[in-house]
């Protein structure tokens, strides 16, 4: 604490006011005499973040998928979570996936009631995503709903990414789409990750699973999001 005093030229008051906000965000974490960084580890291998928590993310993408509406053009967020409502689209609804995620493009090809659109780009073998898409191709499509993920959702109700290249797509599916859904699993909460895409109070709702903490339910109520709870 001493030295950020010394290194910015504050008093300890404000060194202790600012640390506060940082580790209400998520952002760093209090140790003894001092801070330590709270961001993750880099980002998991695909594959084994598709695992982890399986069967609550099949939940939340179950229970994701009963917000579809006939004929929706839906923005398929990259995630290992968001994928997951494939399975659970009903074929009464004729559904377009509009996606630049490879795995969910792959997870929709057994589903013949399921058009699927590609953005295009460059393969980012981190995320199984196209990225560095041009952003005037996602402009030109009218979306109803969009599915997003996050790497983490802060203290404070930031919703972050770990890749920056994805920011900007995220940022204009939001924009574009007419209803938004996070789908986050519990252990998302009060974790920052690298970028900050957007705000929870921008989302029309959220889906995540029972096990999330009055803290957590506190936030998603603070920003008037509707609620939908996935049981296992």
């Amino acid at each position: 604490m001493e030295d950020l005093c010394g290194e910015f030229g504050v008093s300890i008051s404000t060194v202790r006011q600012d640390v506060g906000l940082l580790v209400e965000k998520g952002t760093v974490r209090k140790v003894y005499g001092g801070v330590s960084s709270a961001r993750s580890n880099p980002l998991i291998p695909f594959e084994e973040r598709k695992i982890r928590n399986l069967a609550r993310k099949q939940a939340i993408g179950k229970q994701a998928a009963l917000l579809l509406q006939d004929r929706d053009i839906l923005f398929l967020d990259s995630g290992t979570t968001t994928m997951q409502l494939i399975p659970y689209i009903s074929p009464d609804l004729g559904v377009t996936i509009l996606t630049h995620s490879l795995s969910a493009m792959q997870a929709a090809l057994p589903y013949p009631h399921i058009e699927i659109i590609s953005l295009p780009g460059k393969l980012d073998r981190r995320t199984n995503a196209f990225l560095a898409a041009d952003l005037r191709y996602l402009e030109q499509y009218n979306i109803t709903i969009a599915m997003m993920a996050a790497t983490g959702i802060s203290g404070m109700g930031e919703v972050t990414n770990s890749i920056l290249l994805e920011q900007e797509i995220k940022q204009k599916a939001l924009e574009k789409s007419g209803r938004s859904y996070l789908l986050a699993d519990s252990d998302k909460f009060d974790h920052a990750s690298l970028i900050t895409y957007a705000r929870l109070g921008q989302f029309t709702g959220i889906v995540t699973d029972e096990d999330i903490s009055e803290a957590a339910a506190r936030l998603i109520g603070e920003a008037t999001l509707d609620l939908h709870i996935a049981t296992l």
